[in-house]
């Protein structure tokens, strides 16, 4: 600490030079009680020598202050007036300023490098500044012991890029004790199929974990409605099995359903950082087209899994997440076709009964299909993987036995959308 005019007086720094000068104190206790080294400690001594009386250690500056130019002052300035557009704008969920992401933009499109107390100046100094509220005393803390233990699995519907002027679905699958995002994709409707690609997706790369945290959505629970005088629901809560739950019933994972939105906090945390940065660029490359809107996904996703200190666990996700694997501290496990099953494509899919008629073929909405090895009556279990956005395979199950295989366009069976 260097700092000794901000920390003694003239007389108590003088007080000590003269002990020193009659042999009354150590020179090194003088350097630690004044924080100095010993190049510092003679260079007041000599200071005070030459001009006893005069002696100050008062600082003076000999340079001016180091300043902005007005083309960076401009930037700043742009910034925060796209900044104040989008919190005024009631169709944006962003309602604060973010600082950080103005210091990021100016360094990486305009290779200005401005510290943060100096952006924050500038917007209180020309009307961009918004009060934080008082936030509650951070105290979450990390419940689960191992990576794969509990995987938070969610969708966010909205207007992610103000320019392309419609609502995109953000689904995104985290892990709970690293805060590592294993999955995250933009779509432009929710499906059963998009949930169950995202398990495929974390099952193949991660392999399975031990257990998934959703809300009670109709995609991932059925939940009993109340009865009206029209109709009566007999099925009750959990009676029935959605498709993306029939697959982690089929792979032994389990499932734990959020009684309320607010239960889902640890994932909506980091909903809230994506949906404040993507949003910021998306309207600042002005993104119109879902594709382009999902290249700004990825690279924001790079920030938070492998740059950003998670403020609960005080770690970079990525880095957390490797350390468990190799302290052995995961739950996750291959994943494998259960027998008879051998491909992914009976596993990743969605399940349809049908029964074959006397003529050897399945109605599949206004789609007639004359299925290979069948026999009137067999009650056959149909599996629907798609194979791209045009085409999807159709695998006939009948018991243990995969009799047919055939690939349809998707365009062909109206009203189905997978």
């Amino acid at each position: 600490m260097t700092q000794v005019h901000t920390r003694f007086s003239d007389h108590q720094v003088k007080e000590l030079i003269e002990r020193y000068i009659h042999h009354e104190v150590d020179r090194t206790y003088i350097q630690q009680m004044l924080g100095i080294g010993k190049s510092r400690f003679f260079i007041l001594l000599q200071r005070y020598r030459e001009d006893p009386e005069g002696f100050s250690i008062a600082y003076t500056r000999h340079k001016k202050t180091r300043g902005i130019s007005p083309l960076i002052e401009g930037h700043i300035l742009e910034e925060l007036a796209v900044d104040k557009a989008l919190i005024n704008d009631p169709d944006v969920p962003i309602r604060r300023y973010n600082y950080s992401y103005i210091q990021d933009r100016l360094e990486s499109t305009y290779h200005e490098r401005v510290s943060l107390p100096t952006i924050i100046d500038r917007a209180k100094k020309n009307g961009f500044y918004r009060k934080h509220p008082r936030k509650a005393i951070h105290d979450r803390e990390v419940m689960t012991r191992y990576v794969g233990e509990l995987i938070q699995h969610d969708a966010s519907h909205h207007l992610w890029s103000p320019p392309a002027q419609k609502k995109w679905y953000l689904i995104t699958s985290l892990d709970d004790y690293s805060r590592f995002i294993l999955y995250v994709a933009f779509l432009e409707k929710e499906t059963s199929m998009a949930h169950i690609t995202s398990l495929e997706a974390v099952f193949l790369r991660y392999g399975m974990p031990f257990c998934y945290y959703v809300d009670s959505h109709s995609i991932f629970r059925f939940v009993r409605g109340r009865d009206s005088f029209w109709q009566k629901h007999f099925s009750l809560t959990d009676e029935a099995t959605p498709q993306w739950k029939q697959i982690l019933d089929a792979c032994n994972v389990k499932v734990t359903y959020a009684l309320s939105p607010q239960a889902k906090g640890k994932i909506e945390r980091p909903y809230g950082w994506l949906q404040d940065r993507v949003t910021r660029t998306c309207v600042r490359e002005n993104v119109t087209d879902i594709n382009h809107g999902r290249a700004v996904l990825r690279h924001e996703l790079d920030r938070y899994n492998y740059q950003q200190v998670h403020s609960t666990t005080m770690e970079i996700p990525f880095v957390r997440f490797q350390n468990a694997l190799s302290q052995k501290k995961s739950l996750f496990r291959e994943f494998s076709p259960k027998p008879p099953f051998e491909s992914v494509k009976d596993i990743f899919c969605v399940r349809i009964e049908r029964t074959v008629d006397a003529y050897r073929t399945i109605s599949l909405h206004n789609l007639r299909l004359k299925v290979n090895n069948a026999t009137p009556r067999d009650m056959l279990d149909i599996h629907v993987y798609p194979l791209n956005d045009e085409i999807i395979e159709l695998r006939f199950w009948r018991s243990h036995q995969l009799l047919d295989i055939q690939k349809i366009k998707i365009d062909e069976v109206e009203g189905v959308h997978f």
